[in-house]
């Protein structure tokens, strides 16, 4: 049996008075006891950040829950989320024992779409995530990225460049889960078609700091090289084996050394790339100009 306790602060307690709450349709807003409560198995979200739950926690305990969680009755007084696990995280954490939510009345076959759906709407999840619920709906609901499209709102260009994230490499896709690229560096990198030069960029975003269009530039220098003759390719000199990371990032160390400043160095898969000497005044490049004639 539900047990009603005030979720609100006293302020908006006095103004809303949870009982009276109803919504339309197939749900209503209830208080439930949180032991209660099980998260979905099928949760799109993957990924809690720790310092997030702690300020959404103290909110909490300072003016408690505002927006109810959705769940759906399993078996009586037992409950599955279908979404607003943060906020039942959360309350776990700020030490509640209820939480105000909807019931939906829905049937079993539609959790798992209701939780997702429910998830992407709010723009909660990140890329991978995303990606992951799009192909979990297309999988289990035999849905087209059409239909996709038309039931969560999102324009199908958009389903389907969520879709090919799922095509990179998985360090990469970890990266981008981890928000240690943006979404696009990712577009960048699917514009090539070899998974190992995808990850030699991958690994220069990481130890360069490699701007989106850094890596647009090399992915077309890389597609452009790709796609010679192969007339023209066989009376060029066999490819070199690919300098490994370490010995660019000696090198870089050197030319840094060398010049006084800190030298940025990029390279693709097949040897191609640019060194940048920075310089801060008129002096500083008349003192690179100088070593550059000693050079010679």
């Amino acid at each position: 049996m539900a047990v009603k306790r005030p979720p609100l602060g006293r302020g908006l307690n006095a103004l809303i008075t949870m009982d009276d709450l109803k919504t339309s349709g197939s749900s209503s807003i209830s208080e439930i006891e949180l032991n209660k409560i099980h998260p979905n198995p099928d949760q799109p979200r993957s990924a809690f950040d720790e310092s997030a739950l702690e300020e959404l926690s103290a909110s909490i305990r300072a003016l408690g829950v505002i927006q109810p969680i959705t769940l759906k009755e399993i078996e009586p007084d037992n409950y599955m989320i279908i979404s607003g696990e943060r906020r039942y995280r959360a309350s776990l954490s700020a030490g509640l024992e209820c939480i105000p939510a909807y019931i939906k009345k829905a049937e079993d076959e539609n959790v798992v779409e209701m939780a997702l759906i429910e998830n992407i709407q709010r723009e909660d999840l990140n890329s991978i995530e995303i990606a992951l619920a799009y192909q979990k709906l297309i999988d289990s609901y035999g849905l087209t990225q059409d239909r996709l499209s038309e039931r969560i709102g999102k324009k199908r260009a958009t389903i389907a460049n969520y879709l090919r994230l799922l095509k990179l490499p998985a360090e990469v896709q970890m990266g981008l889960r981890d928000k240690k690229l943006e979404m696009g560096h990712a577009r960048a990198l699917l514009s090539v078609d070899d998974p190992k030069v995808q990850l030699e960029l991958y690994e220069l975003i990481q130890t360069e700091g490699l701007s989106v269009r850094q890596v647009e530039e090399l992915a077309r220098a890389e597609d452009k090289q790709d796609k010679q003759p192969e007339e023209e390719a066989s009376v060029k000199e066999p490819a070199r084996k690919p300098i490994p990371p370490q010995e660019y990032n000696s090198l870089k160390e050197h030319l840094s050394s060398f010049f006084n400043t800190k030298v940025q160095l990029t390279c693709n898969g097949k040897g191609k790339g640019k060194i940048t000497i920075p310089f801060a005044s008129d002096e500083e490049l008349e003192k690179l100009v100088g070593l550059l004639d000693k050079m010679k």
